[in-house]
């Protein structure tokens, strides 16, 4: 380390282990979000009180703010308790996910296949590898922020690095990159349709916005953010977590060393592991491809909507879990059928922690979107970026930081955008910009911002995975290191919607960033 990066670091970790300790002070999760329930209560049922509306453009009708103590509150309050938990979005992603990449874990076979692929690798290439693929990573949406982390932690372990340097370094990668990839996504296409839905309404709609109308300026910030992510945690993360002395062991001790050789079994079941992954990727291929396919839509593709789309989270359970029966009948630690589910619960338990926490911000969330309130939010804070008469290229840099803020309470990209769109769209094809261009620039607010929200249920994950090196690690712990990413991250992604603007360079095949007369 330089004279010069010495004297900054103190200076850094200073800030940092101020935000750790005041975060740190906060209440336990379950507690927090249980306040933050009852706040939510109180606020909706005095804003009601006053008969507040919000009309949402592209609406016919004010949408009324619902209070939580009054009569339909109370209802909704007494009936709804179980769906709000069981119908919680995550959970059922979580748990089906949870019950392969558990398996491939317990049997051993995700240990073996990092250490046949890393094991050997430059030490300094992978907080890069780590930045790359978690900046990508968007294609398995949600999914990818219980996949990444994990498994980068145990890349970085059988690399002999810190793993809560890739555990960390992962989720930020994934989480604050997360609206961008340099592979065309479902968010590409779900964005697309919610632009085109409010554009069609347009005198001027301009060009009609497709699952590829970003794609060139994603692909770059996808490259981009990812080098970004692998310098932070090469030079900021990973030296910042040795000088505070961060055990780079599990606490438990069920972390075993890893070693680079692989026994014989180990190899016989990568080896079958592996033929199982293709032959099940064939016949999912062959489904897809199969005339009249099931997964395909009434016009027989597959795009925006389909069931292929829908299937993102069986295909990630499918891709972990036959492999890792495959590997565990060939390596010997699956030795009867009954295994499986053995293996399978003694995952879930590890996911106890987050099932009851699941069931308070169930009942927040549901509670926060009932009342309106992240609405009313919503179009606040388009009204007043209206009512500043912000034009050009400071409009969208308004615009983006709006977005970044509203990312702290919607944490859906989706829902956000749908809200956003409504209002800035029409308002953006006036100035004479593409709604192309409009979607991109939300993009950089969207993601940047929501590794550091509470409200962020992954977060609860990564803390959970965190507590096992670090057991008095809190929300602080982790929302501290999550910062030295957030502010490079939309910086830089500022900086590249900048480059295309200013050099008016097109976004992607055929989507310009100002609307041709």
């Amino acid at each position: 380390m330089t004279e010069i990066e010495s004297a900054r670091s103190p200076r850094l970790d200073r800030v940092l282990n101020l935000i750790e300790r005041i975060g740190n002070k906060l209440p336990d999760p379950f507690i927090l979000f249980g306040l933050l329930f009852l706040l939510v209560a109180v606020v909706s049922t005095a804003i009601s009180a006053f008969g507040v509306s919000v009309t949402i453009p592209g609406s016919d009708e004010a949408t009324p703010i619902r209070g939580a103590f009054t009569g339909d509150g109370l209802e909704f309050l007494f009936t709804t308790m179980a769906e709000n938990f069981i119908g919680f979005p995550p959970l059922e992603t979580v748990v089906t996910i949870m019950l392969a990449v558990g398996l491939a874990e317990r049997t051993g076979m995700l240990t073996a296949l990092i250490r046949s692929s890393f094991g050997n690798a430059r030490r300094s290439v992978l907080p890069y590898a780590v930045g790359l693929v978690g900046v990508s990573a968007s294609v398995m949406a949600d999914t990818s922020m219980i996949i990444v982390p994990p498994l980068a932690a145990l890349v970085f372990k059988a690399a002999g690095r810190h793993p809560v340097a890739g555990l960390l370094g992962g989720f930020a990668a994934t989480g604050a990159g997360y609206s961008t990839s340099i592979v065309v996504t479902s968010l590409d296409a779900l964005f697309s349709g919610i632009s085109n839905k409010v554009a069609e309404t347009l005198p001027n709609p301009g060009t009609l916005v497709t699952p590829v109308s970003n794609y060139y300026f994603n692909a770059v910030s996808a490259v981009l953010l990812g080098l970004l992510a692998g310098f932070l945690i090469d030079r900021l993360i990973e030296p910042r977590l040795i000088r505070n002395g961060v055990p780079a062991e599990v606490a438990d001790g069920e972390e075993s060393d890893l070693k680079v050789a692989l026994e014989p079994a180990e190899r016989r079941g990568l080896l079958w592991a592996g033929t199982s992954f293709l032959v099940a990727t064939a016949l999912v291929l062959l489904l897809v491809f199969w005339p009249g396919s099931p997964l395909a839509n009434e016009d027989g593709g597959f795009l925006p909507d389909s069931p292929l789309m829908d299937s993102v989270t069986t295909l990630i359970f499918l891709g972990f879990a036959v492999p890792a029966i495959a590997y565990g009948a060939k390596a010997g630690s699956i030795t009867r059928a009954a295994d499986v589910p053995r293996l399978m619960a003694l995952a879930l338990r590890d996911l106890t922690g987050f099932l009851v926490l699941a069931f308070m911000l169930g009942q927040f969330i549901a509670l926060f979107n009932w009342t309106n309130l992240g609405s009313l939010v919503a179009v606040s804070g388009a009204d007043l970026l209206q009512s500043m008469h912000l034009d050009g290229y400071p409009a969208f840099l308004g615009f983006m930081l709006l977005a970044s803020l509203l990312n702290l309470f919607i944490i859906s990209g989706s829902s956000l955008w749908t809200l956003m769109a409504a209002v800035f769209v029409p308002m953006f094809a006036l100035l004479g910009f593409e709604p192309g261009f409009a979607q991109a620039a939300f993009r950089v607010g969207d993601s940047a911002t929501q590794i550091m929200t509470p409200l962020n249920p992954y977060m609860i994950i990564i803390l959970g995975y965190l507590r096992r090196y670090e057991p008095s690690a809190g929300i602080g712990t982790l929302v501290a290191r999550m910062v030295p990413f957030v502010v490079p991250f939309w910086l830089l992604w500022a900086l590249v919607m900048t480059v295309f603007y200013f050099a008016d360079l097109p976004l992607g095949p055929g989507m310009d960033i100002h609307i041709q007369p």
